[in-house]
């Protein structure tokens, strides 16, 4: 049965959860798992399968995670997001909607382009990350992690209910001071194949954001230098498809 959550405010929003796609059965000890339409692909492609909040997922293909990281800059890859909660946003005022659940600049999106970006709470904390598109069909795309499927539907529907109670817009006011750390804070760093380098992204004072400035960073508690860069680290090379 097709997993549909809508909800109707007066502001003309409606919520549409899409269910993960037809998942088909497992047997014996795998049978917990469910399976994404591209199960096979993956199998026959070599995809070593892993347990991914309730999924069967390919965590690796036949070649080195590096392999496949070059191949994806230099070429194109597709990630199968069939397990993923995937909702659409509909209504006049979808984009602040979204603006006010979101840290990202929705608004300025064109038709058909996406963004990463990132939930946050009352306090400009990080909930979790998803992708929001512009499509030009008139709703907003959303896909987010498959393992926070219950806590980003609710939070979108707790907005929704907000939207209802006071009538009119409503709106997020991130403070500086609410998101950053005074020492600053590192959120994610890895090897990048590409920059033949170690690169990471964090928090920092708006003092200490300028693309250049020096910093000390704490790395299994030994101290590395590390310069602030814009980003994306690597050059997009990709194209929109109209």
């Amino acid at each position: 049965m097709q997993r549909v959550v809508s909800v109707v405010a007066h502001l003309g929003f409606r919520l549409q959860a899409l269910p993960p796609a037809l998942c088909r059965p497992l047997s014996c000890a795998q049978d917990v798992l469910r399976r994404t339409p591209l199960y096979d692909f993956h199998l026959a492609h070599g995809g070593k399968m892993v347990a991914f909040a309730g999924w069967s997922l390919p965590v690796q293909y036949r070649d080195s995670h590096t392999d496949s990281h070059l191949h994806t800059r230099q070429h194109c890859s597709l990630f199968d997001v069939s397990h993923m909660l995937q909702t659409k946003i509909f209504g006049s005022d979808r984009v602040k909607l979204m603006e006010s659940l979101v840290v990202g600049d929705i608004a300025e999106l064109r038709p058909n382009q996406g963004t990463l970006s990132l939930f946050t709470n009352e306090a400009g904390g990080i909930l979790d990350d998803l992708i929001v598109t512009n499509t030009s069909e008139g709703h907003l795309y959303v896909v987010s992690n498959a393992g926070c499927w219950e806590k980003d539907l609710a939070l979108m529907q707790d907005k929704v209910r907000e939207l209802q109670n006071q009538g009119r817009d409503v709106g997020l006011e991130v403070l500086d001071n609410a998101l950053l750390a005074l020492q600053g804070t590192v959120t994610s760093g890895c090897p990048s194949p590409s920059l033949k380098k170690n690169v990471a992204m964090g928090y920092v004072p708006c003092e200490y954001s300028r693309p250049g400035t020096m910093l000390l960073v704490e790395v299994r508690r030994k101290q590395q230098i590390a310069v602030v860069s814009k980003m994306p680290f690597v050059p997009t090379n990709y194209y929109t498809l109209k």
